[in-house]
């Protein structure tokens, strides 16, 4: 009897929250990647610049590991490649706009001469051993995205990536519904698709219903118009650059995003710019306020983005003036919502006309991602076997969940997992697999996982009550102390205005040193555990706070 191969499916990340997406396919001896994002940290996560998937399973089996296929030009799922690629370099296979993104990316990292780049499309076919792929056109809101079909010998496998039906795309790339269709057709094993709007009624509305809103709001503006969206969304660039040309603007590009992604977007023909539009930031007093318009980042409320540093008045180039007319065309993800809202009251401080919010109200912004209507036309047209909700925090998933039942997926063939749970299916049979290394992996300037939860615990501490240093210079020969101790205070209390409470830490600190040095000599671990003990008991008593204390024991 011939054994047959399983083939196992888990996500890296991107389940059970919004960002990082990396799903693995495997079948016997071959292991497909799909995306590799980041997402930014919150605020627990003190000082870190970007979260990446831990790729431990990926380097425990890299002779399996045959490709990274991507399935658009996003952070969340192209962010974390560089990283990805300095432990383990494979071939990367993506759209052509996409792979002009990646291409920026490596520049950074020194990597592009060394990395195999693979242009594919929606035609392409390429096989990986037993499996073979091939890929459908899905719109969102940036170009060239694609969805994946992956042909087992257990069945097909359908990542939708991320995608909406958008019947009146601004780029005239349709979603190949006849392709999908023909998919479903032949049937689909597995679907894994998109939970981001699960929760969300109806249909989304057209991105080309932005342009309409955005024309009509600079036609308004009496001064400079100031516009901060996602520097990918490719289409909404466009929309800005067409309603700045319809008003008789020249438009100023702030930000490296912003620059870097509009670049490489009219390099590639993805985006049509008249020749003498564009102009330098210092230039802008060469010309009427109302002949202005600044399109920068800094749509999430990122600190050091454009858009904070205008609210705040402190860009060295271009300033917001009363009267002027700033649009925010993005609504915040989930966790940005307070620093959005802190720049549009700076921006009201400022005097300026603050255009955000998504909707009927503001028509700025729609999403690029497909509500429940959508969502159920997706699992229609591929009438999968088995289903995998992904891309979304629990309550998405859940609710893609309900939406895959109302259009008849069995609910025992519906799979919500965490990122590292597998999938594994075997004679079409699918089941809850055996785990995987799976989590977060934290970029901090040039360091990569080499922070942990212990250098984080030491940070919230720090950041929470400060840090008490005690410094004493003990006699080697005499055992006793010789100078100190010396009490330094950083984010614990002023020493001037704390004089008697410092008098009294030195006294027990002074007083438990010589009772340890007459009991136990010179044991410099058990001196500083018991300094730290004792003396953070202490100060708990005394203040309710529990700074960091770090003893500094000098022996001369």
């Amino acid at each position: 009897m011939k054994v047959r191969n399983k083939l196992s499916v888990a996500a890296l990340g991107g389940v059970n929250e919004i960002g990082k997406n990396m799903y693995i396919l495997q079948y016997a001896d071959d292991i497909i990647v799909i995306d590799c994002g980041s997402k930014f940290p919150d605020e627990s996560f003190l000082g870190i610049d970007l979260i990446i998937p831990d790729v431990t399973y990926l380097l425990n089996h890299t002779e399996k590991v045959k490709a990274l296929i991507i399935t658009h030009g996003h952070e969340d799922h192209i962010g974390g490649i560089p990283y990805f690629l300095k432990q383990l370099n494979i071939p990367i296979y993506a759209s052509r706009l996409t792979i002009g993104l990646i291409e920026i990316k490596l520049k950074e990292h020194g990597l592009l001469r060394t990395t195999q780049l693979n242009l594919i499309d929606s035609n392409s076919r390429i096989a990986f051993g037993p499996i073979q792929v091939s890929f459908f056109s899905t719109n969102h809101s940036i170009p060239d995205c694609l969805g994946i079909a992956l042909h087992t010998p257990e069945g097909t496998v359908v990542h939708t990536g991320d995608f909406k039906f958008d019947m009146s795309p601004v780029n005239h790339q349709y979603p190949d519904l006849h392709r999908m269709a023909d998919i479903g057709k032949n049937g689909v094993l597995l679907l894994l698709s998109e939970s981001t709007n699960a929760e969300r009624p109806g249909f989304t509305p057209s991105e080309r219903l932005v342009g309409d809103h955005i024309t009509e709001a600079f036609s308004k503006a009496q001064q400079k118009v100031f516009i901060s969206t996602f520097a990918s969304n490719v289409h909404r660039v466009q929309q800005i650059v067409d309603a700045a040309a319809n008003t008789g603007r020249k438009l100023v590009l702030l930000g490296r995003s912003m620059v870097n992604v509009t670049s490489v977007a009219k390099e590639l023909g993805y985006l049509t710019i008249p020749d003498d539009m564009l102009i330098d930031a210092g230039d802008t007093d060469r010309y009427a306020p109302e002949n202005i318009a600044v399109l920068c980042t800094g749509s999430q409320g990122e600190p050091m983005a454009v858009l904070s540093r205008l609210a705040s008045s402190n860009h060295r180039q271009i300033e917001i003036m009363p009267g002027d007319t700033v649009i925010i065309a993005a609504t915040a993800i989930p966790g940005n919502e307070r620093n959005v809202a802190r720049i549009i009251d700076n921006l009201y401080l400022l005097g300026a006309n603050v255009i955000y919010g998504s909707g009927s109200a503001t028509g700025m912004h729609v999403s690029g991602h497909g509500n429940q209507e959508e969502l159920k036309l997706m699992l229609t047209l591929m009438k999968p076997k088995y289903f995998i909700p992904v891309h979304g925090e629990f309550r998405m998933l859940y609710q893609h969940q309900q939406l895959a039942r109302s259009v008849g997926v069995a609910e025992e063939n519906i799979f919500i997992v965490n990122n590292g749970e597998t999938v594994e299916i075997e004679n079409q049979i699918a089941r809850k697999g055996s785990k995987i290394p799976a989590g977060n992996m934290l970029v901090d300037g040039l360091g990569i996982g080499d922070i942990g939860n212990v250098v984080l615990r030491d940070r919230k501490q720090l950041s929470a009550d400060g840090i008490l240093v005690i410094v004493i210079t003990l006699s080697k020969t005499e055992g006793h102390i010789l100078s100190g101790p010396d009490i330094i205070s950083r984010g614990f209390v002023y020493v001037r205005d704390s004089e008697a409470l410092m008098q009294e830490i030195n006294q027990l600190v002074e007083a438990t040193v010589e009772k340890l040095l007459e009991e136990h000599g010179s044991q410099w671990n058990m001196m500083k555990k018991t300094l730290r003990d004792t003396l953070g008991r202490f100060l708990f008593a005394q203040t309710k706070r529990r700074p960091m204390i770090l003893p500094i024991i000098i022996e001369v």
